[in-house]
């Protein structure tokens, strides 16, 4: 282990006999317009009680230049091991100040401070991601959460530019050529929430007012984007949902907004989807849409807002005191929301994507041979890293869920209130959070945490019946004894005289053993055809959802016709849990996909393209994992079909018009054999008419086009360049390698394997994403099993050479592919698994984090060839 990987040990130690005062950090960004500048003057000034004459600082740069404790330059220069830094000398029991002079390096890996340079005007612009453990390579710090601190930050650049941090603009000042802005101090605040944000942004500003007792509060609101995407900032609608957003908080966290400003700013090559610095909270930039947006996207933007707002209470004013509570703010986040986004941005399908697309990726995290408990053991920071999965968000959000409903609404924000004001600006746990909620509430949560936090894995909840006596048999398994209580409701569905699925019965029960029995003495036993009984309806609880035969059969005949839409998400998640677990063969689910997928009687089209998206990639997956072979080709053929069938017919201008275009592209572009011809020119009536009538070919779903026809070898180095030169834009820029790594040639995949491995590297952390992209084209894996070897052989290099961001990508975007299983052989002898399992025996001591993410694609591939030898078993029992 490197000294960068700070464990959670050290961090309790380091905490036990530290106070830090304050931060100013001076950052001179004057140097950033040059390609040839790599790193940024760095000056940190921390003021600190300690009860050890020596402590270690924590700095990942180019140099460290001096350092100053107490006034004396300390001669030599302490140790630095280019990521801990020794001081010495320190006085015990009194404020120490020291200085530290640096060079921090920009960054082209979206972790510290990110350089990017726009190919549409050659402007450059610098941000600042950090969580977790990244403000070290910004500046010099005590790099763990619970270390809170104010902060003055002081930046010098170019007189043109602006800049942006978590506070307002205090003073500014030229320096030479250059202006150097110095910015209001923090209240305290974790080193990893620091913003830094400079170049020519444009900007719009508005202001939030709310009368709050008897006075009126007014906070400014800002949007910040690049100049080049200023006409695609919908500041109106932006700024809409940020004001409901914090009348909303306001209303029930009873906690006035505590940090000043609130700027949002779109970022460019971001590695997630937001982040909650307090004051400028930085978004990805996919979410402001140059082409035009569907509802769906449009609700998942309003939900990533209202999750980063969230987190300015949960997370920034209250912050985890080490990593292993990270749920304590991004489950909180994740629930407020969703629960915001339906109940005070207009986002009524909210819970209908949480239950069938959020709570997925929770269940497939669950199931890992890595799942961990909700409140997980986090023993150092590149663990940290990898438990920003689905356990923590959706499971937790769903756990929270279940919380609120037990305890009431009243009593859970009133304990939440209590909470903030407990340990506002300050570090807590959860048994804090726990105090809190048991003293408003007067219930006991020991016991509920203990099920539901500190244990790992999923519930599986079946059904039989009804029997003869109108009773339905709900039964629970679990993958441990942590008999984890569900309060829930099991539906039955019905067709009605319009052939739609309705709920005629449903009944509740609180589940605490292996089972209940539900009495639903008015069903008709003897009743014969379809039916459906929903175990979880309306999605009460986190549980995997199993359905009896008769009902499996009927959803596959009636996903498209049911009239509730949480139900219907519910029934296509139990369906794609069923293909995961080689339950039912994959062929089922693709056909009830591209039959049923875009329906949903008696609901408006924006409510049925919700869930279509995530429909169209579960598809893709069934066919390129869970399919073999011998079908593969058969199926893109037909799954294309079916989507350029849904194309042509859907309403004109609708979104699922637009979302069965994109489902054509991914589809089609994976055809191979005699289809392939056909395929290829319609999708280039995309791009040269006839076009559907009312579908808008904007930028973005022509380069999907594109992308499609050069994996089928159709696009030419010549149809990509002009492309890009008419539409020059960064993520243009990352579509046309996407394009010219997807096509079906050797020498293309041969490239991007030796570019990607460059370091330092040729390419951003989006190029790399694209390239992996074009690499992973589903229909090409033939093409790059020769890598297979080579791949084990560099896996600790990756991991060494590379930041975690992009040594991640390496490890997951590279991993080989099962591209066919033999019934022969039992699943753990097949090569790619055979492999996983050799290497993990061999490299026992690698880093942890390492380690989890083989131990995690080999659970992915060991599960699709149990679902592709379940096809061929299925195949050869129907052929005798």
């Amino acid at each position: 282990m490197t000294s960068a990987n700070l464990t959670k040990v050290e961090a309790e130690r380091r905490s036990a006999s530290l106070e830090v005062h304050a931060y100013d950090v001076d950052l001179d960004l004057s140097g950033a317009p040059d390609p040839a500048v790599t790193g940024f003057p760095s000056t940190t000034t921390i003021t600190f009680l300690t009860a050890e004459e020596d402590v270690r600082l924590d700095f990942i740069g180019e140099s460290v230049e001096s350092v100053e404790v107490n006034g004396d330059r300390l001669d030599p220069t302490p140790s630095w091991d280019g990521a801990a830094l020794h001081l010495t000398g320190l006085v015990p029991h009194r404020v120490n100040r020291v200085v530290v002079r640096a060079v921090a390096a920009y960054s082209r890996t979206g972790q510290g401070l990110h350089r990017f340079v726009d190919p549409v005007d050659g402007e450059t612009y610098l941000y600042s991601h950090l969580e977790p453990a990244d403000a070290r390579r910004v500046f010099a710090t005590f790099e763990q959460p619970d270390l809170k601190a104010p902060r003055i930050l002081h930046v010098t650049a170019p007189p043109a530019w602006s800049v942006v941090a978590n506070q307002a603009i205090g003073s500014q000042v030229e320096v030479g050529d250059f202006v150097r802005t110095t910015f209001q101090p923090t209240p305290p605040l974790s080193t990893y929430l620091t913003a830094v944000c400079a170049g020519p942004w444009h900007h719009v500003h508005d202001v939030w007012t709310r009368r709050i007792g008897a006075t009126t509060v007014e906070v400014p609101l800002g949007l910040w984007c690049r100049a080049s995407l200023a006409e695609h900032l919908d500041a109106d609608r932006l700024f809409e949902t940020t004001k409901r957003g914090l009348d909303h908080y306001h209303d029930l966290f009873g906690f006035p907004y505590p940090w000043g400003k609130y700027d949002q700013l779109f970022a460019p090559e971001y590695n997630i989807g937001a982040m909650e610095n307090p004051g400028c909270v930085t978004f990805n930039e996919k979410y402001l849409f140059t082409s035009r947006p569907t509802r769906q996207e449009l609700e998942q933007r309003s939900n990533t807002m209202l999750h980063e707002m969230a987190h300015l209470w949960f997370g920034d004013l209250v912050t985890p005191a080490w990593w292993d509570d990270l749920w304590l703010k991004e489950s909180f986040a994740e629930y407020m929301g969703v629960r915001t986004s339906v109940e005070a941005d207009d986002h009524a399908e909210g819970w209908v994507t949480f239950a069938g697309a959020r709570k997925a990726w929770a269940y497939a995290a669950d199931r890992l041979p890595t799942t961990h408990p909700v409140a997980a053991d986090i023993p150092d920071l590149e663990a940290a890293r990898q438990n920003f999965d689905g356990i923590t968000y959706a499971k937790g959000a769903a756990v929270l869920k279940q919380l609120v409903a037990y305890v009431g609404d009243e009593a859970f924000f009133a304990g939440a209130r209590r909470y903030f004001a407990r340990h506002a600006f300050g570090a807590a746990r959860l048994v804090d959070l726990l105090d809190a909620l048991e003293e408003v509430s007067g219930r006991n949560l020991r016991a509920w945490a203990e099920q539901w936090l500190q244990t790992s894995g999923v519930d599986e909840l079946t059904t039989d019946g009804p029997g003869p006596d109108g009773v339905i048999r709900l039964r629970r398994t679990s993958p441990d004894d942590a008999r984890r209580p569900h309060r829930l409701s099991v539906g039955l569905y019905l067709p009605d005289p319009d052939g739609r699925l309705r709920r005629t019965h449903h009944a509740e029960a609180d589940l605490v053993g292996d089972g209940v029995d539900l009495d639903l003495a008015d069903v008709d036993p003897a009743g014969e055809g379809p039916r459906l009984v929903l175990t979880n309806d309306d999605d009460l609880t986190y549980a995997i959802s199993r359905l009896d035969p008769v009902s499996r059969d009927t959803a596959l005949a009636y996903a498209g016709g049911m009239v509730d839409p949480l139900a219907q998400s519910q029934v296509w998640a139990a369906l794609w849990n069923d293909v995961r677990d080689a339950r039912m063969p994959a062929t089922a689910f693709i056909r009830a996909v591209v039959e049923h997928g875009g329906r949903l009687d008696g609901h408006d089209d924006a409510s049925a393209a919700t869930l279509l998206p995530h429909l169209v990639g579960d598809t893709v997956t069934a066919v390129s994992e869970f399919l073999p072979r011998c079908l593969r080709e058969a199926a893109w053929a037909d799954a294309f079909d079916g989507a350029w069938d849904r194309l042509v017919s859907a309403v004109p201008g609708s979104d699922q018009q637009l979302a069965w275009a994109r489902a054509a592209t991914l589809l089609g572009g994976q055809v191979t054999g005699q289809d392939a011809p056909g395929v290829a020119a319609r999708l280039a009536m995309l791009l040269d008419g006839p076009v559907p009538p009312g579908l808008e070919m904007g930028s973005e779903l022509r380069w999907r086009t594109l992308i499609a026809l050069s994996a089928l070898g159709r696009a030419t180095d010549d149809d990509l360049d002009a492309a890009l030169a008419a539409d020059p834009t960064a993520r243009a820029r990352a579509h046309h390698l996407t394009a010219r790594v997807g096509r079906p040639d050797p020498q293309a995949k041969k490239w991007a394997w030796e570019q990607v491995q460059l370091h330092p590297s040729v390419w951003s952390n989006e190029e790399i994403s694209a390239a992996l992209a074009g690499w992973s084209t589903p229909a090409h894996r033939d093409l790059v099993t020769a890598y297979a070897t080579p791949y084990w052989d560099r896996l600790i290099q990756w991991w060494e050479r590379f930041p975690n961001e992009i040594a991640t990508r390496l490890v997951g975007g590279l991993f080989p592919a099962v591209v066919d299983v033999d019934l022969t052989r039992p699943v753990a002898e097949h090569p790619v698994i055979a492999a996983a399992r050799h290497w993990l025996d061999w490299h026992d001591a690698a880093p942890a984090a390492l380690r989890r993410l083989v131990m995690e694609h080999a659970d992915h591939a060991a599960r699709a060839a149990r679902a592709q030898l379940a096809v061929l078993e299925t195949v050869a029992a129907e052929n005798g």
